[in-house]
Parts: structure tokens; C-alpha cells; sequence
């Protein structure tokens, strides 16, 4: 059996001796900066476009690892790489962050995604933390305003939908701004912060989650209401789930407890939603109503799925002492474990069939890049000392 303390050791120990090796080894581009995140299994490149905000998640994580596990020069230094790349090259005239960029840099993909800037103010914000260099701040500051300015109609110009007919809310920016308020909070006016996260919060509990169905949707008119449509209808579990951890800290910052015990409620329920009770794992896409959905991926098990679930069953056990969050921690971590991680070549496989197996070797693509995976182990390995020390529990054998 497994207890807390062994769990942060295996975390730990894929995340600073399999995963970090596996992007410091291949994806540093030592003739035009950045990155290359499209990695086949074992780490050769099998394209050399570089995505804007897997550029920054990269930035992000180096950054992240300096600052909170050791001060490696070779992580500032890999982190750096990224920034200045992105500095040369990432933005328009207007300060907006293209979505893809040449390897040399020029842009491919025009700023339609808002998500770059997201992760651009993130991952400024966390170099300016480990450098102090002030130029990283204001671009931190710049782009976290812009966002807001955006957030009503984040695609702007490039939006494909039809003003006044069915214009819908997505719940991902909602979602990414409960935690980015965090990461850039002493960066920003504190009344801003605290509009921010009030805001967030009421939008992702009391907007989007449908107490009444016991999902969050991906998509809600913007009155709030619900939408009987193909987007309306719309679950992604993981969305949901890795949103409850975000809530989590956020209610753990000023104490909710009551807050904290609802995020802990609905994760339990949307993990239950979201488990394939026949062949094991989150599904991607789900119908509110069980009707097809449009999303032929819809079955496929994602590795940024299972890690963020674990994280919000590890914070849910860790400040509720909640035993459903242990069991389902278990199952989760047993299936991740057999199925995502690669004992040959490192790193994790990112899309599983319904079944389980790999659909695609990659390790990285456009979408797949060095985040979630670090990000989650280090989560996971932290979360697990402070459930050690807190609880002193064996998770396999609370009941």
C-alpha cells in the first residue's frame, strides 16, 4: 500500500528525474530561441512551429521550478530562452499575443486566442518573481489588463459567430482567471485582485455550475441562462474539475471554509459524472442530456484531465479530510499511473483511447506542452506532504 509520504517521493521523483530532463534535453532551440513543444515519444522534433501560449506555460514552469524547488541556473536560464523569444517576437502592434509563430518568429496565426495572453501575464509574472527585472512586471501588468478589456469578447475581430443571435460565455477564461489572479496578485491593485476574485468565483459556482443538473457547462448565454444547444449542452469534466482546485485556493486565501467544502462537493461530483464506469478514466466531451456530441474526440482519455482531477482530490482530502476524496484519488492516481507516464522514453503520452491505449506517441504538440504534467506533479508532490502532515493518513486505507 501507498501512503502520502511515498506518493510526494514518486511525484517528486518523475518530476525533477524524468519530466524536466525530458524538456531541458529536447525542446530548448539553441539557434532561434523559444522552445519546440511538437516532440515525438522520444523527444525528436517532428515539427518546428512554435504555439504562444505553450511558449509561456514553458516560461512559467522554469520559472516556477526556481522559485519554489531550487535556484538551478539552468532552469532561470531555460526560462529566460523562452522570454526573450517571446519579447522579440510574441506580440502585435496593439501588445496582443499571436497564437503561433514560425521557429524563426515570424507570426503564422493571428491574436484570436485570447489564451496567449493568459499565459503570457503568468508567465511574465512568475520571471519577474525569480529575476526582479521590472520589465517582466509591466508586461505581466499590460497583459492581465488587456484581458479584462477582452473579456466580454475575447476573440474580438476574429469571432465567427453572429452578434445578437445566440452569443454564449465559455467557461475557460473565467475559469484561468480565478488561478492567474492569484499568480500575478502582487503585481496588481488590490482592490482588483479582490473584484477579480469575486468575480470569478460567482461566475464558476453560481453562473456555470448547474446545481440542479450537478455540472458545470462549457458554455451559458450571457444572461446566465441555459442554452439547448450543441454548445449549451456542452460538459468538458476536466475544465470543471481542475476549476475546483483553483476555487480551493482561492477559498483557502481567505479562509471560506464553507466555499472550500462546496468545491470539494461538486469535484466529487463531477468526477463521478465524468468516470467511464466500463472501461476506466474522465471522458474529454460530454452531452448535459446525453445526446451525441459534436466533438468525435469525445470519448478519448487526456492527460491533463486525470492530473487536474488528482490535484482537486488531493486538495479536497488535504482541507476536508473528506474520505470519497481519498477513494476516488486512488482509482484516479491507479489508472493515471498504468496509463499516462512512459517508462521508456519519459515524459507522459498525452491522448488515450476510450479503452486506454495511446492514440499518438507525441510527448508534445500544439496543444500538449512542459505544463500540466510539471505543474501537476508539483502540485501533487506538495499537496501530499502537507496531507502527511496534516493528516498522517495511509489514503489507500481511509475509510
Amino acid at each position: 500500500m501507498i501512503d502520502a509520504t511515498k506518493l510526494a517521493e514518486l511525484y517528486k521523483t518523475n518530476l525533477l528525474n524524468d519530466v524536466i530532463p525530458f524538456w531541458l534535453k529536447n525542446s530548448l532551440d539553441k539557434e532561434y530561441g523559444g522552445y519546440f513543444t511538437c516532440l515525438e515519444r522520444d523527444g525528436q522534433r517532428f515539427d518546428t512551429d512554435k504555439f504562444v501560449w505553450l511558449q509561456a506555460r514553458q516560461v512559467w514552469t522554469f520559472s516556477m521550478l526556481y522559485l519554489e524547488v531550487e535556484k538551478r541556473e539552468e532552469w532561470l536560464a531555460m526560462a529566460e530562452a523562452g522570454a526573450s523569444f517571446l519579447l522579440q517576437h510574441g506580440m502585435d502592434e496593439n501588445g496582443l499575443w499571436y497564437f503561433s509563430l514560425t521557429r524563426a518568429g515570424q507570426a503564422l496565426v493571428q491574436p484570436y486566442n485570447i489564451f496567449s495572453d493568459c499565459f503570457a501575464a503568468m508567465a511574465f509574472g512568475k520571471l519577474y518573481q525569480a529575476t526582479g527585472h521590472k520589465e517582466y512586471a509591466t508586461i505581466a501588468q499590460t497583459t492581465f489588463n488587456h484581458i479584462l478589456e477582452r473579456q466580454h469578447s475575447p476573440k474580438g475581430i476574429y469571432t465567427k459567430t453572429v452578434s445578437g443571435t445566440r452569443e454564449m460565455e465559455n467557461f475557460a477564461l473565467p475559469m484561468i482567471l480565478c488561478n492567474l489572479v492569484l499568480e500575478l496578485e502582487s503585481l496588481l491593485d488590490p482592490a482588483l485582485v479582490e473584484k477579480t476574485i469575486e468575480t470569478g468565483i460567482s461566475t464558476v459556482m453560481n453562473k456555470f455550475y448547474q446545481a440542479d443538473k450537478g455540472v458545470i457547462l462549457e458554455n451559458i448565454l450571457w444572461d446566465g441562462s441555459f442554452s439547448d444547444s450543441f454548445e449549451g449542452r456542452l460538459i468538458n469534466p476536466g475544465h470543471g474539475l481542475e476549476a475546483m482546485w483553483f476555487i480551493m485556493d482561492l477559498a483557502k486565501r481567505s479562509n471560506n471554509i464553507e466555499l472550500i467544502h462546496r468545491a470539494t462537493a461538486i469535484t466529487l461530483q463531477l468526477v463521478e459524472y465524468g468516470w467511464d464506469k466500463k472501461h476506466g478514466g474522465i471522458f474529454y466531451f460530454m452531452d448535459v442530456f446525453k445526446r451525441p456530441v459534436q466533438q468525435l474526440e469525445w470519448d478519448q482519455k487526456l492527460w491533463w484531465v486525470h492530473i487536474e482531477t488528482m490535484i482537486s482530490l488531493a486538495k479536497g482530502y488535504l482541507l476536508t479530510g473528506d474520505k470519497k476524496c481519498a477513494e476516488w484519488f486512488n482509482k484516479l492516481h491507479e489508472y493515471t499511473w498504468s496509463h499516462f507516464p512512459d517508462p521508456e522514453y519519459g515524459e507522459w503520452f498525452g491522448y488515450l483511447n476510450r479503452y486506454g491505449t495511446p492514440l499518438l506517441s507525441l510527448k508534445g504538440g500544439k496543444w500538449k506542452g512542459c505544463f500540466h504534467v510539471p505543474r501537476g506533479l508539483y502540485q501533487l508532490w506538495k499537496t501530499m506532504e502537507a496531507i502527511e502532515q496534516k493528516h498522517g493518513l495511509n489514503l489507500l486505507t481511509a475509510q
